[in-house]
C-alpha cells in the first residue's frame, strides 16, 4: 500500500509574472477528500476555495482571476488580504494620541481599505509551510499607506478535512498603530461565474448594526436593531428578498453593504456568526470569528468584468462576509478600537467551513 495515497498536501507552482517581470508562486492546500484552497503570494491573496455540491462536483466558490497581473489592480479586491484597516475611515483622518493621521482618500473623502496600495498589492515572504497550512510574512514600515508604526504582521491559510478555510492573522507593533485585518473574498455556493448570488439564504447571528450617515457609507456611531426592519438575518432569507426594500439605509448603499455587530463577542471567542445556503447547489457555509463585527456586502457595485475561467461577472454575483471592528472605529470611541499598541501582539483567528447541506 502506498503510504502517500490520502495524505493532506501543499503544492507550489507559479502563478505568473507581474508587470515588473518578478515571478508568483501560488500554494495548493488539499485535503484527502480532493476538496482545496489555492492562495499567493502576491498580496496574500485567495485565488480559489473548491469544495464538493451535493451532486459530488468540485466548485469554486471564490471569485477572482487567472492571471497574476489582473490582481496588480483588482478594483473589487477579489480575495484579498486588506490591512492595515479594513473598511472605511471617514475623511482619511485619525488620531493616535496627539498625532493626526491622514490617510489617502480613494473613495468619495473616505479612505477605503487603507488606500490604493494596500497589503493585497504587496509581495508576502512565505514564512512556513506544513501538510495544510501556508503562513505569509511580511514587514510592513512605519509610514506604509500613511499608518504609524513598523507592523510585522503574519497571515496564515489554514484547510482542514473538515472543509474548512482557517485565517488566522497575527501582528506585533513597535509603535500604537491600526490593525484591523480582513479578508475580502466574494462567495457563490452554486460556483463563481454562476450567476446571482440573490437567492442564497443567509444567516447572521447579530441583534444590531451599525447605521450609516449617507451614500459615503460612514456609520452614525450608534447601533440600531435589525428586528423589525430588512436588516435582519437572525432567521434565513434570501439575499434578494429585501434588497430593494424601501428602506433608507439599502437605498444609501445600493443594497446591503452594512456592519454588523455579533452577539456573544468576548474577546477570545471564536464563534459561529453566520452562515449561508445555496438550494441550488446543496452547499452551506459557517462563518464563525472571535472578532466582534461582520460586514455583509452584496456585491452591489461589481460591473460586468471578465474573470476566472472565461466567465464574466455582474451585479450580485458575489457576496462578502468580512470579518472586523467597526467602520470608522479609529475615530469612534464607543467602538471596539483598533488600535494595537506599542509591543503588543495582536492574533484573531476568522473560520469558513462548508458542507453539503
Amino acid at each position: 500500500m502506498n503510504d502517500e495515497v490520502n495524505k493532506m498536501s501543499v503544492t507550489v507552482k507559479e502563478f505568473g509574472s507581474l508587470t515588473n517581470g518578478e515571478v508568483i508562486n501560488m500554494y495548493r492546500i488539499e485535503n484527502t477528500s480532493g476538496a482545496y484552497a489555492v492562495v499567493t503570494e502576491y498580496g496574500a491573496i485567495l485565488l480559489q476555495l473548491v469544495v464538493p455540491d451535493k451532486e459530488g462536483n468540485q466548485t469554486d466558490v471564490v471569485l477572482g482571476y487567472d492571471d497574476v497581473k489582473r490582481y496588480e489592480s483588482n478594483s473589487f479586491f477579489f480575495g484579498a488580504t486588506i490591512g492595515r484597516n479594513g473598511n472605511r475611515i471617514a475623511n482619511g483622518r485619525f488620531r493616535i494620541g496627539s498625532q493626526e493621521v491622514i490617510l489617502a482618500q480613494n473613495e468619495n473623502e473616505n479612505n477605503l481599505h487603507s488606500g490604493p496600495d494596500g497589503m493585497e498589492k504587496k509581495i508576502w515572504k512565505v514564512e512556513e509551510q506544513d501538510e495544510n497550512s501556508v503562513t505569509f510574512y511580511r514587514i510592513s514600515p512605519d509610514g506604509e499607506s500613511g499608518f504609524p508604526g513598523e507592523l510585522r504582521i503574519s497571515v496564515k491559510y489554514e484547510f482542514t478535512e473538515e472543509n474548512e478555510l482557517k485565517i488566522y492573522y497575527k501582528g506585533i507593533a513597535e509603535e500604537a498603530t491600526v490593525m484591523n485585518f480582513t479578508n475580502h473574498s466574494y462567495f457563490n455556493l452554486n460556483g463563481e461565474g454562476s450567476g446571482t448570488i440573490l437567492d442564497h439564504n443567509l444567516k447572521i447571528n447579530a441583534r444590531y448594526y451599525t447605521p450609516v450617515l449617507d451614500a459615503k457609507s460612514i456609520p452614525t456611531g450608534e447601533y440600531a436593531e435589525v428586528a423589525g426592519t430588512p436588516m435582519d438575518f437572525n432567521s434565513y432569507k434570501a439575499i434578494g428578498k429585501d434588497i430593494e426594500a424601501d428602506f433608507d439605509q439599502l437605498k444609501f448603499t445600493g443594497g446591503f453593504d452594512h456592519n454588523y455587530v455579533t452577539d456573544n463577542y468576548a474577546k477570545g471567542n471564536c464563534r459561529k456568526i453566520a452562515s449561508v445556503y445555496s438550494d441550488q447547489s446543496g452547499i452551506q457555509m459557517e462563518v464563525s470569528s472571535d472578532l466582534p463585527c461582520v460586514q455583509f456586502y452584496a456585491g452591489n457595485f461589481i460591473t460586468p468584468h471578465d474573470g476566472k475561467s472565461g466567465h464574466t461577472y455582474d451585479k450580485r454575483d458575489g457576496f462578502c462576509l468580512e470579518t472586523q471592528v467597526e467602520p470608522n472605529a479609529v475615530n469612534v470611541e464607543e467602538f471596539h478600537s483598533p488600535i494595537l499598541k506599542a509591543g503588543e501582539t495582536f492574533t484573531t483567528v476568522t473560520g469558513y467551513r462548508f458542507y453539503v447541506k
